[in-house]
């Protein structure tokens, strides 16, 4: 059983590492990382993904600078100016200082790897700084606003299943301030809940989370009124053919609720997470606690909420406050 675990493994970094063009002993490292990152490091599938495009681009690139597909000999002979025009092009090419820090950071990590598996060791990568990111704090909306999302969700598909679903997803993503891949990833027979949930999120990091009542009657309905029978093993959230829903169907969702409630491009899916945990934290709730239930691997993720909180303050202070007020 391990044995057919390990040869899947192997057997789906090989077909990612096939995808990239570049010369044999560089897809055999190619396949070595993806490996590890898969097997080892337990990547998302998200991760992978990205990975995955930016070292294709990575390749694209240095089979043009070099004239021919990428060796690890030339890898391993890439100066600090190579890697700051690889940078530059995908600059060009119209990438966000935020992109830009991902591409450097997964180019990297590749290369560690390739040192530490005693591929080859190029240092001049790490002469390279982290393109600066303009910092920024989560955007949630406000408790009112949650509350009409939810409310309006059910009211979205004139399909009555497909509104019950529509509308258990919101309040789930709200309620229990899950990613929306982790609300999408649930099975059918996680349910009925019970008080809590086991969630698998980021790097197949388990966490517990507390389930509301209103979240279990949103998943019900859905569940009673749904005619497509849910396989026990199958996904809960399904889109009119049975197939599992996708991301882009709840940004899809949210496109809708946001033109019926006229709110900006910011209310996104993922802005219910942040609103989960913004309210708990102006509820009292300690950020401990909150990184638990958000599943975050470091406090300091966290602590971003604590600025949303000072804002929505300073906010309050300026209009209320009579010595703030302009004369």
């Amino acid at each position: 059983m391990v044995g057919s675990a390990s040869h899947r493994v192997n057997q789906n970094a090989q077909e990612i590492a096939a995808g990239i063009a570049t010369a044999p002993d560089t897809r055999a490292a190619l396949t070595i990382y993806f490996t590890y990152l898969i097997s080892e490091k337990r990547a998302s599938p998200r991760t992978i993904e990205s990975y995955a495009r930016d070292l294709t681009r990575f390749s694209e690139f240095l089979t043009d600078h070099l004239a021919g597909e990428p060796t690890v000999e030339n890898l391993m002979g890439l100066s600090v100016a190579d890697f700051r025009a690889f940078l530059a092009a995908r600059r060009n090419d119209g990438l966000s200082p935020r992109s830009l820090a991902r591409n450097l950071s997964c180019l990297k990590s590749f290369f560690r790897h390739m040192e530490r598996t005693d591929i080859g060791a190029n240092h001049a990568i790490n002469r390279l700084r982290t393109p600066k990111t303009p910092h920024s704090i989560p955007k949630p909306v406000n408790v009112t606003t949650a509350r009409a999302l939810v409310n309006e969700a059910g009211t979205t598909s004139e399909i009555p299943w497909v509104a019950a679903r529509n509308s258990a997803i919101i309040t789930l993503l709200y309620g229990c301030g899950l990613r929306v891949s982790e609300a999408l990833s649930l099975n059918r027979n996680i349910f009925p809940f019970g008080s809590s949930l086991r969630i698998v999120g980021k790097g197949n990091k388990e966490r517990i989370v507390p389930i509301l009542p209103i979240v279990t009657d949103a998943v019900n309905d859905y569940v009673e009124k749904c005619p497509i029978a849910l396989a026990a093993d199958g996904p809960l959230f399904v889109g009119v053919r049975g197939k599992r829903l996708g991301s882009r169907e709840v940004q899809k969702l949210m496109v809708t609720l946001r033109a019926q409630l006229g709110l900006p491009s910011t209310a996104t899916p993922h802005a219910l997470r942040h609103s989960f945990a913004t309210h708990l934290l102006s509820a009292g709730g300690d950020l401990r606690s909150i990184q638990e239930l958000l599943g975050h691997a470091s406090l300091s993720t966290t602590q971003v909420y604590t600025e949303v909180d000072a804002e929505r303050l300073r906010n309050i202070y300026d209009k209320a406050h009579p010595r703030s007020r302009k004369r």
